[in-house]
């Protein structure tokens, strides 16, 4: 991170952080109602085995959540659309693999509520995806 002597860029810095970091909030609610909503079609319309049909759904949310975070988010420019894909994907499966860390070790270990354990680990995740997107794929 680059620091400044005067005070009003380094406040431009964070404005343009926490700004960066509430459209990437919203980016992700999107991505949870297309997840859920894929899901729930393919279970329980289509009739889908329950692990493939929230395969479809994460593909599906994460697909739409790198090309909302791209344009809006990130107002990314990068034209290797597709390098930058895989890279959005890889940080969403590792964020994946986070959440169901956290999620297994607050609800199963330390036996909390499962849905306040769900509500932690989206929080974690929600910090991994957003720095790992930020550093690593529209950096």
């Amino acid at each position: 991170m680059i620091f400044y002597k005067d005070m009003k860029y380094l406040f431009v810095i964070d404005k343009l952080l926490v700004s960066k970091l509430l459209k990437f909030g919203l980016v992700g609610c999107s991505g949870m109602i297309i997840d859920f909503g894929i899901t729930y079609l393919c279970k329980e319309i289509l009739k889908l085995n329950k692990f493939l049909s929230n395969g479809i759904g994460f593909i599906i949310a994460a697909t739409s959540n790198y090309f909302l975070n791209r344009s809006w988010t990130f107002n990314s420019q990068n034209e290797e659309i597709g390098i930058q894909y895989i890279q959005f994907m890889i940080v969403s499966v590792v964020g994946l693999g986070i959440n169901s860390l956290v999620l297994y070790l607050l609800n199963e270990k330390l036996k909390w509520n499962f849905y306040f354990s769900k509500l932690i680990a989206i929080g974690v995740t929600t910090i991994w995806n957003f720095f790992a997107n930020l550093l690593f794929t529209f950096a």
